[in-house]
Order: structure tokens, then sequence, then C-alpha cells
């Protein structure tokens, strides 16, 4: 199996966010883990109905109507979480730790596990620099976030990466290493989410966008089913040029700003059913990636020893609900916090004997040394008369 092939189940993944630098685990807004939880399932689901989608129209319309806005709803909620990072040593060690090593570890895990479980087949070559299955968004989420700084500093940021996506799609040729043309096709959904503040998310909470949100969500399903057998799937995947879409070039803005408007209107709608307060599910949000990383095996699985094809119930009705409640069931189980404990060393390594400690401050050296030095001299003489303040000292403190 190639590993550029044409699988839609390679075009999803879930987006981490650790909260804000500062907050505490019990300040977590319960809002944003209840999206990602909601999130991944929406990811799982869609690799698990994508083989329906050859024999069933209505799988065909559920599947792009999330295919859709499930990945663009991610990577706005991972640009929201990554407004404060900057280059500093402690944002680099994060990145490097919760991104770039699980990359390298999955990247090779995922060719190993094809190794065993494909007899027969052509084994993969390991490679650092072509991301292989859902590898993709660790590799677009490292580049993202180490062009931050970039997008938090230009005059016209979100302007600018719709430019990005456009030229993308316009390109005679792109290459397959970390997957850029999804990095720069995807890269307007992060941007905007880098300049979203909590008062945009306060928006989708009044009643009448929930109420929207209904019809909203028929519309997209119905219109699906209508365009089905004529639709080009690939549009929503990301990872092609026009040519190979075999369209026309004019077709790259048109379709960019297209399939934008359809992603933000039901991302918004997806938001607006998020529930605000703690749910049971709340807490698996916290583990989006591991459901992510780990789901890709079975869903890998399912192909090779094409357990599709050899069930015939599966593409019954029936089937096609049980396999939903299956993929359900399978992300919440991977998200869950005795999964999250067997497998935090390769996805949320602490590593920290890889890093070094940074040096004390020369300020705060020479203030203790300071203090150290009027307590060895003794208590200072008495003043006459406190310092007086000024009414701009006590604002500037």
């Amino acid at each position: 199996m190639s590993r550029t092939a044409t699988s839609p189940a390679r075009t999803a993944a879930p987006a981490p966010g650790p909260p804000p630098a500062g907050s505490a685990a019990v300040s977590r807004d319960p809002f944003f883990d209840n999206a990602k939880y909601l999130a991944i399932v929406l990811v799982v689901l869609g690799h698990a109905w994508e083989p329906l989608t050859h024999t069933s129209r209505a799988a065909t319309a559920l599947y792009l109507a999330v295919y859709a806005f499930h990945m663009p709803a991610f990577i706005l909620i991972s640009g929201y979480f990554s407004r404060g990072f900057d280059l500093s040593p402690p944002k680099v060690k994060r990145l490097i730790t919760s991104v770039l090593v699980p990359y390298l570890i999955f990247q090779l895990a995922y060719v190993e596990f094809q190794h065993l479980a494909e007899d027969g087949a052509d084994p993969e070559p390991f490679t650092l620099l072509e991301p292989w299955y859902l590898n993709w968004f660790l590799a677009a989420l490292f580049l993202w976030r180490l062009t931050t700084p970039i997008w938090r500093t230009v005059r016209w940021p979100v302007p600018l990466s719709f430019a990005v996506a456009i030229m993308a799609m316009l390109a005679p040729e792109v290459g397959s290493e970390f997957d850029v043309m999804r990095v720069m096709q995807f890269l307007p959904f992060f941007v905007i989410g880098l300049h979203l503040k909590p008062a945009h998310f306060e928006l989708v909470r009044r009643r009448w966008v929930r109420i929207a949100a209904v019809p909203l969500f028929a519309c997209a399903v119905s219109t699906a089913y209508l365009l089905a057998p004529r639709l080009d799937s690939g549009w929503f995947y990301h990872n092609a040029t026009v040519r190979d879409l075999g369209e026309p070039a004019w077709t790259a803005p048109v379709m960019t700003f297209a399939l934008f408007l359809c992603a933000a209107a039901l991302t918004v709608g997806f938001l607006a059913w998020v529930p605000r307060r703690r749910t049971w599910f709340t807490a698996l949000g916290t583990g989006t990636m591991y459901g992510f990383l780990l789901h890709g095996f079975v869903i890998k699985l399912s192909r090779w020893w094409e357990w599709y094809d050899t069930y015939d119930w599966i593409r019954r009705p029936a089937g096609e609900v049980l396999v939903s409640f299956l993929a359900v069931a399978l992300v919440t189980v991977l998200c869950s916090a005795p999964v999250r404990r067997v497998f935090r060393p390769v996805i949320e390594p602490r590593m920290d004997w890889a890093f070094r400690v940074p040096p004390r401050p020369a300020a705060a050296a020479s203030a203790t040394g300071a203090v150290t030095d009027a307590a060895r001299s003794g208590p200072p003489a008495p003043r006459t008369s406190p310092p007086v303040r000024s009414d701009r000292s006590l604002r500037d403190g």
C-alpha cells in the first residue's frame, strides 16, 4: 500500500491543545474539552464510514458532510490554543515533546505495524520526511506552530494565509515532504484560530445559533446526498492541486473560498451544539491525541484484512449503524485514562533529561546576593519618613 494512496482515512486527525500557559487543570474550560472529544469522534466515524461510501449513498452523504468541517474545526481549535506560542525554551520544549517526538515514534510504529499485519505485501520504506497516514497532522501542527510568531506579527495574516492556500492549489507540483500541500491548504483555519478571542466563542452560545444549526446540517447532508454521485470528494482532503483534480486554474480561488465558507458555517453549527458544562466525556477531551494516533492501527487493520468485504452484513443498514457505534466506542476507550497511562511515555513523554536547565537569571542572582548581604550586615537604618509615591507610581505598580 502506498503512503500517498488516496485513502480518505489519511485525511483526518484530531487537534491537541493544552490550556493556555499558566492556567491550572482545574481552570480548564469544559467547552473546549467537549468540542475536542466530539470532533475526534467525527474523525473516527469518517474513517469507519469511508468503505461504506462505495455502496451506500446515505453513508456517502454523511461522510462528505463530516469531512467538510471536522478537520477545519480541529485545526481552528489548535490555532486558538497556539496563541501564546513563541520561541522561548519552555514552549519549544513542549513542541518537541508533544508533537515532534510522537511524530518520530509513530512514523516508525505505523511502518512496523504494516510489516507485521500485511503479510506478503511490499514493505513501506521508513522515512522521516514523508508523513505516514495520520502523521500528516503532527507534521502540519509542528510547522504551523513554528510559524506562529510570523502570523502574529504580519499586518494581514488571514488574507496572506488564503493567498498561500490558493497558490498551493495552483502549484504545478508540490513535494510530499511533511505533507506540505495540506499544511498550506489548511493554513487559513489555523491562522484564524490564532486570532480568535474568548468573546468569539461566546457568540455561538446564543440560542438562535443553536436553532439555526439544525436546518444548516440538514441542508448540508441533503446537498451532499444530491451531489454524491458526481461530487469529487478529493476537494475535502486538501491534499491535491486543481490539476490533480482535473479542474481549470480559476477553480482554485473559487473552491478555496467556497470550501472555507462551508466549513466555517458547519463549524459554527457544530460548536453551537457543544455542551458548555462538564459531561461524562469532558475528561476524554484531554486525551484526543491518544484516540487520534491509536485508532489508526485499527482502521488500517480493517483495510488490510478486508473486514468490510468479508462480512456482507456490514453494508446493510443495521451493519452501518453497528459500525458507527463501534467506532464511537473505540475512540472513547482510546481517550480514557487507563489507555493514556499506558501510552503516555510515547505520546506525552516528559524527557527532562534531554533538555538543559535554563540558567539562573542574572538579575535574580544579583537580587539574591543583595538580600544576603543585607541580612549579614544587619537591619537598615530606620527612615525618618516614608517615601512619597505619586498617583502614577501607584497605577504603574
